[in-house]
């Protein structure tokens, strides 16, 4: 049995003629109005100048260049330079300039600078408090647990096949609950520091072993801690405001009505990762651990430090092993058009472009493996779920549009390529997918190579890229928003790339 190909996806918006939207379509014929004009008048020296203008605006609108119009890339590169010349770009911590009042405060750059950290209600016999996640910017609610999962490297197709149908009810359980609107998946796999296998082998150290055995423990101790990779992976639930809200009214309103209402959620959604994913081990994450996650996000290096601490808090209890949120962020950080700089990391992050001829389950693996021992990598997959009534009107329009470009394309003469036809074919299959139960996702991925200044950040952007192709994707660099990438990818908080404000 062959792995399942995954290609039912098409286009989140279809143009009405030719590819082009609605906008760049009205633009492109208003601008072609005085030529016409012109042409009627027969002023030929006229008419050649607004010709000349009217093809340098079209290639400005309609022409994609890396992703976006000559008109997207100028207004973004404005932006970049306003933001340089005033200081948006660059940030420094309040506790390095030594302002840090309150330490329990979220001092964080750039995009994740609106985000608040509360304390929800104590769970379970060890009374427990999940961190709930405050976006104040795009009015949202968010909660991450890290999660254990055995891999696909072993699994045959079979397995790989019942862990896409697990995938696809997680994802329709999530728009039934009417409150959870995004599901996103966060990997990070860097180099083993070791320090977690030290701390194991002194506990476990045998004074009357045979010095042989201990000899050869010890080197491969070594060769395996140079060898290994220390992979993380969190599950984070995203929920708008205007959803929670409603639904806190039933448990008292407020921080702590939210968290409740989350907490039910949580439950629904951590028997479909067990059950449907395999997914051993599922644990929501507090506030000292999600303050630890969003460090070493930042600082891979800080966990061979933490590990320590952690360790000693186990022999002496006064030994404090949380990381504060006022220093949970980087010291500094600076956004560059290619790359991002925080602390004595640099870091370039790329969008992933499904591919036309579908996908199968783990295909992404080449993206998370290091190639240089002192480089980490980080995967996000995001699966927005839009709304049913949304999704409907969406899937009308789109519809729609199709039908209006194919008629278009054929009156004007004009040959429908197989191409075409095939993303014609997926987006009238949607309807029928949508009245049989089935969520309307949006998915998207980002990756991310971090490593340290001292390395050249442009070699390893470019294996970053090559890895994305040896997977059978194409790169997309997210150049002049690097710092947004960079958030999404490596520090598990909920950050969507789809959203700004509501």
């Amino acid at each position: 049995m062959s792995n399942v190909v995954y290609g039912e996806y098409g286009k989140d918006r279809t143009g009405f003629f030719f590819g082009l939207s609605g906008p760049q379509l009205i633009v492109t014929v208003a601008a072609g109005i005085p030529a016409v004009w012109a042409l009627s008048r027969q002023q030929w020296g006229l008419l050649l100048a607004l010709l000349a203008g009217w093809a340098l605006l079209a290639a400005l609108v309609l022409v994609p260049v890396v992703g976006r119009t000559a008109t997207g890339w100028l207004t973004a590169s404005l932006r970049h330079a306003v933001g340089g010349i005033t200081g948006w770009t660059r940030f420094r911590a309040r506790a390095s300039q030594g302002r840090a009042d309150d330490l329990d405060q979220v001092d964080l750059p750039g995009v994740l600078a609106a985000v608040t950290v509360h304390d929800g209600p104590p769970q379970g016999a060890e009374q427990r408090r999940v961190a709930i996640i405050q976006h104040h910017q795009t009015r949202t609610w968010a909660v991450t647990a890290s999660t254990t999962h055995p891999g696909l490297a072993t699994a045959d197709p079979t397995e790989r096949a019942s862990q896409g149908a697990g995938l696809a009810t997680l994802l329709n359980a999530c728009a039934r609950t009417e409150l959870v609107d995004e599901v996103l998946f966060t990997i990070r796999c860097g180099p083993d520091d070791g320090a977690a296998r030290d701390h194991w082998m002194n506990d476990n150290h045998t004074p009357d072993a045979p010095p042989l055995a201990r000899h050869v423990n010890l080197h491969l101790a070594a060769m395996l801690t140079r060898a290994a990779v220390r992979t993380e992976a969190f599950v984070t639930l995203v929920v708008p405001e205007r959803r929670l809200a409603r639904e806190a009214r039933e448990y008292g309103r407020g921080v702590d009505g939210r968290a409740r209402a989350l907490t039910m959620v949580m439950a629904e959604v951590e028997d479909h990762l067990r059950a449907g994913l395999r997914i051993r081990e599922v644990e929501w994450l507090t506030s000292p651990q999600l303050a630890t996650a969003v460090r070493t996000g930042f600082a891979p290096g800080d966990a061979a430090g933490i590990t320590d601490a952690l360790a000693a808090h186990q022999a002496d209890p006064a030994v404090n092993p949380d990381v504060p949120w006022a220093m949970a962020g980087p010291s500094g950080a600076d956004l560059a058009m290619r790359h991002y700089s925080h602390d004595a990391w640099n870091s370039i992050s790329a969008t992933i472009k499904l591919p036309a001829r579908g996908a199968v389950i783990g295909a992404l693996a080449p993206v998370l493996a290091p190639t240089e021992p002192e480089e980490r990598r980080c995967l996000l997959i995001a699966y927005p779920i839009l709304a049913q009534t949304v999704a409907d009107r969406q899937t009308a329009s789109a519809e729609w549009s199709a039908d209006l470009g194919e008629e278009l394309r054929s009156k004007a003469g004009v040959k429908t390529r197989a191409k075409d036809r095939i993303a014609l074919a997926r987006t009238r299959s949607l309807d029928t997918r949508l009245a049989t139960g089935n969520a309307l996702i949006r998915p998207y991925a980002v990756a991310t190579v971090t490593v340290p200044k001292t390395c050249r950040i442009a070699e390893h952007g470019r294996r970053l890229d090559a890895a994305i192709r040896h997977a059978g994707y194409a790169p997309l660099r997210l150049d002049l928003a690097q710092d947004a990438g960079f958030a999404a990818s490596a520090v598990p908080l909920g950050l969507s790339l789809l959203r700004t404000t509501e």
